[in-house]
C-alpha cells in the first residue's frame, strides 16, 4: 500500500486492472468470484453495459453545473424513486452517509417544528449509519467511535428487534422525534428482525408522533428480494435513505421523505455541490431501467430461496455454526468464533467474501449472477467453513 494515503483501510494484498459482471482479473490475470460486490454497491456486477453507455454519454454532453439550476435528469430520478418506494420527494447527496446525515436533520426539524430544545433519535444497538460526526454519533459501534468522542447529542440507542423496549419509551421523553433503524442489520451482522417489527415500528411512531426513519442503503434496490425491504412488511416510513447499488459504483446517495417530513427541507435548509447532478442521475436511471427491466426483485427473491437453502444443507452437520441467516441476495452465517482469516482463505479460492462483526461472513452477490456462479459461490462458501471449522482437511 502507498505510503502516500492515509492508513484508514488495512488492505489486502492484491488489486484488480478490470471486471465484467461477477468477476474480477487482477494484474496477474487472475479471476476472482466476487460475492460481496464492492459491499453491496454492483448489483448489476462490473463494467455493465447499461452503466458504460450512461457515463460514456453523459460524459460528452454534461457532467455538471450546480443546483442552483434545474437539472432534467435530476427531475426524472427522483420521479422514478419516489414512484417506486411510495415517497413524496427526495434530496441527492453523494453518499450513504451524506442520505443519513439529510436524514437526521430532518429529524431534527421536525422536533424543531414541534417546539423541542434538544431532539432525540431512538437509534440500534448495532446499527450502522455512516462515518461522518453525527452518523458515527448515531451508529452502535463503540469500536469505530474510540478517539471520536465527544459524539453528538441526540441520540438514544435501544437494543435492536425489541418492540418493547420502544413502547416502554413512549411518554418517558418527551423529545424524541424520530427512530432510525435498518430493516436488516448489514455491518452488524446480516441481522434479520422477527416478522412484523417494522409494522410495530411504524404503529408505535404513529401513535406518539415521531418520524419513521429507515436506513435502505444496504437493503434497498432489490437486494432483499422486494424494491426495498420495508415492503416485505408492507410498511411505508416517513424518511428512507438510499445509495450503494443505486449508483452501481458511480457516488450518489438518497434521501427520499414521505407525508410531514417531506415538507420539511426548504430552501437554504439543507445542499450538496455535487449531488444528484447530470452524470450521477443519468448513471442512477440506468441502473434503475437495468433492474426493472430484468426484474431483479423477482430474480433477488428466487436465487436467494435457493442459496440458502444450499448454504443450509451443504452446513448440516458442521460444528462451529451459530446461524445461517438470509434474505434475498443478502446472507450471513455467523460462526461461534472469529473467523477474519476466512477472508484470505477465500482469496487462495480465488472468491471474494467479506467477515463483518468479528464472526459473520456477509455475502452479497451481484444480484445478477447465473445459477452457476450461485453455485459455485455456496459450495466454495462451505467448504472453506468446513477447512475453517475442522471438519475436513485443508
Amino acid at each position: 500500500m502507498s505510503k502516500s494515503l492515509m492508513a484508514s483501510y488495512q488492505k489486502l494484498s492484491i488489486g484488480f486492472k478490470y471486471g465484467e459482471g461477477a468477476w474480477l482479473t487482477d494484474s496477474e490475470d487472475q479471476r476472482y468470484l466476487d460475492a460481496i460486490s464492492g459491499i453491496a454497491v454492483c448489483s448489476l456486477g462490473h463494467a455493465h453495459p447499461a452503466v458504460k453507455q450512461a457515463i460514456s454519454s453523459q460524459a460528452g454532453l454534461l457532467l455538471h453545473t450546480s443546483n442552483l439550476y434545474q437539472i432534467p435528469l435530476q427531475e426524472q430520478l427522483a420521479e422514478r424513486l419516489v414512484a417506486l418506494a411510495g415517497m413524496n420527494n427526495v434530496f441527492f447527496g453523494n453518499s450513504g452517509a451524506e442520505a443519513n446525515e439529510a436524514a437526521i436533520k430532518i429529524a431534527r426539524l421536525h422536533g424543531s417544528r414541534q417546539g423541542f430544545t434538544a431532539p432525540v433519535i431512538v437509534v440500534m444497538e448495532g446499527g450502522f449509519h455512516g462515518r461522518t460526526m453525527a452518523t458515527l454519533s448515531a451508529t452502535g459501534n463503540a469500536k469505530i467511535q474510540n478517539g471520536f468522542e465527544p459524539l453528538m447529542q441526540g441520540f438514544l440507542r435501544v437494543p435492536y428487534n425489541d418492540l418493547k423496549v420502544l413502547e416502554d419509551l413512549t411518554g418517558q421523553s418527551g423529545e424524541i422525534t424520530a427512530v432510525l433503524v435498518e430493516p436488516i442489520l448489514g455491518e452488524g451482522g446480516i441481522v434479520i428482525p422477527d416478522d412484523g417489527y417494522l409494522q410495530g415500528i411504524r404503529q408505535i411512531c404513529d401513535s406518539n408522533g415521531w418520524l419513521m426513519m429507515l436506513d435502505e442503503i444496504q437493503t434497498g434496490l432489490c437486494r432483499t428480494g422486494k424494491w426495498f425491504a420495508c415492503q416485505h412488511e408492507g410498511v411505508v416510513p416517513d424518511v428512507m435513505t438510499l445509495a450503494k447499488a443505486l449508483g452501481n459504483g458511480f457516488p450518489i446517495g438518497a434521501c427520499l421523505a414521505h407525508g410531514q417530513a417531506a415538507d420539511l427541507i426548504q430552501p437554504g435548509a439543507h445542499g450538496s455541490t455535487f449531488g444528484g447532478n447530470p452524470l450521477a442521475s443519468r448513471v442512477a436511471l440506468a441502473v434503475l431501467d437495468t433492474m426493472v427491466t430484468q426484474a431483479l426483485d423477482v430474480r433477488a427473491a428466487a436465487l436467494g430461496v435457493h442459496m440458502l437453502q444450499g448454504f443450509t444443507e451443504g452446513l448440516h452437520g458442521t460444528t462451529g455454526i451459530n446461524a445461517i441467516r438470509g434474505k434475498g441476495m443478502m446472507f450471513g452465517i455467523e460462526l461461534d468464533r472469529p473467523c477474519p482469516e476466512l477472508v484470505a482463505m477465500a482469496l487462495e479460492e480465488k472468491l471474494l467474501i467479506n467477515v463483518t462483526a468479528g464472526n459473520v461472513i456477509r455475502l452479497l452477490p451481484p444480484l445478477i449472477i447465473s445459477d452457476e456462479e450461485a453455485g459455485q459461490i455456496v459450495s466454495k462458501v462451505c467448504a472453506l467453513i468446513k477447512v475453517f471449522s475442522g471438519k475436513s482437511p485443508a
